[in-house]
């Protein structure tokens, strides 16, 4: 299967830039399955007995236009809705490299000076290990970053003892950063393995220190206002370096009517990574490989969701991030039952993949070529999938992250 397969025409105009300030004015595209269903649960094509009445004189059109404040309207009162309550953190970090691996400082070159104070960008994408402090990140700029590199953040302080010395180019200066972290491994597109300084209270001075990690796609520097944006609101667990947008339409007005309906819901916790940065450079998609990401589910949630497959309920996941948590713990275990778990996913979902556990998906747009749109394209057949995204080109809804979104059923 091609990669060029999954790609559509989007005006750059049609990306948003900015979040709206009520959540819950986002636009909402309701698209009809055509992919299988879990076997021997709800098939995705059926209409809930609350909704044909009053549908059933209607001429079914092939797409349909809500508003996100439909969205409790159009859930069936014995549904259970799964949402990934992740929290993303400021895991952009701005700081300078020591230059020990760069080539000596040149006297006839006065910029070559500069070079070695050059601001670098990291991007702080999964923790491996805590004691030590080792994080797998993006860097930029990454082909000059090598191993034994050494970056520091924060304020800088330096002696005039080592100012004098820096000054003859027979040392370096010696510096004291809030943040201080050497580069152990290098691998492809920009990764780097580094490994932090022991501090008190690393978390906090991150929050303090880093950036939203806005997509690329916002072409704009983050605000202040993105923190609280750019995050679900029933968000707890921190992980992530990017939110499960799905979420982002979801107000406590929105929530208490789905729970005044008596519709059940269950949190599980995937921590979004370096997956959702990096493009699929294959030509096939069957040669691409994910990158992990590590999620868990409570021993609530858990049996909230076997009792629901049992009683033959429909499963509606909140977002592709859930859907990857929860069929990557289905296909861990007997007959599809899931377990109390905490485990990494690196299951890859593409047309063919047939599904365990979820009937329903809530999902905003997603990137020509991208994993999450082939997943999608799984769901609910790729050429349906591809037409609704022609039907929201043509009706000018908003995309990506801080855009719509579209309920497949």
């Amino acid at each position: 299967m091609l990669v060029v397969d999954f790609h559509y025409e989007l005006p750059e105009q049609l990306i948003a830039q900015e979040a709206l300030a009520d959540r819950a004015a986002s636009r909402l595209l309701l698209v009809k399955s055509m992919a299988q269903a879990p076997q021997g649960r709800f098939s995705p094509n059926a209409l809930s007995p609350e909704r044909s009445s009053r549908e059933v004189n209607i001429p079914p059109p092939d797409f349909r236009d809500f508003s996100f404040r439909d969205f409790p309207s159009l859930l069936r009162s014995s549904d259970l809705l799964v949402f990934n309550n992740t929290r993303v953190f400021p895991a952009r970090l701005y700081g300078r490299r020591s230059g020990s691996k760069a080539q000596p400082l040149s006297p006839v070159n006065p910029a070559s000076r500069v070079f070695l104070q050059r601001r670098v960008e990291i991007l702080l994408t999964r923790q491996i290990s805590q004691t030590p402090n080792e994080w797998e990140c993006l860097v930029r700029p990454g082909r000059k970053i090598g191993v034994g590199e050494e970056l520091f953040f924060g304020e800088e302080k330096s002696s005039a003892h080592s100012l004098a010395r820096h000054e003859d180019q027979s040392q370096e200066p010696e510096k004291s950063c809030e943040l201080q972290a050497e580069v152990i491994a290098r691998g492809r597109f920009g990764e780097r393995t580094i490994r932090f300084k022991p501090v008190p209270n690393f978390f906090a001075i991150v929050e303090r220190l880093g950036h939203v990690p806005l997509p690329p796609y916002i072409a704009r520097s983050d605000r202040a206002a993105d923190r609280e944006r750019y995050q679900t609101v029933y968000a707890r667990e921190r992980g992530s370096v990017a939110a499960p947008t799905a979420g982002l339409h979801f107000t406590p007005e929105i929530l208490e009517q789905i729970k005044n309906r008596g519709i059940e819901t269950a949190e599980i916790t995937l921590h979004v990574g370096l997956g959702t940065f990096q493009p699929v450079r294959t030509v096939e998609i069957e040669k691409h490989e994910l990158h992990r990401e590590s999620y868990s589910i409570s021993e609530s949630a858990a049996a909230a969701i076997n009792r629901a497959r049992e009683n033959n309920r429909r499963i509606v996941a909140i977002g592709t991030t859930t859907v990857r948590a929860l069929e990557h713990a289905a296909a861990q275990s007997e007959e599809g039952k899931l377990c109390p778990t905490t485990e990494e996913a690196d299951i890859f979902i593409y047309p063919g993949y047939k599904f365990r556990i979820v009937n329903a998906l809530l999902t905003n747009f997603h990137l020509p070529q991208s994993t999450l749109l082939m997943l999608v394209c799984a769901f609910a057949g790729k050429e349906n999938v591809l037409a609704a995204y022609r039907h929201a080109v043509e009706s000018k809804y908003r995309f990506y992250s801080y855009g719509d979104c579209m309920f497949l059923e």
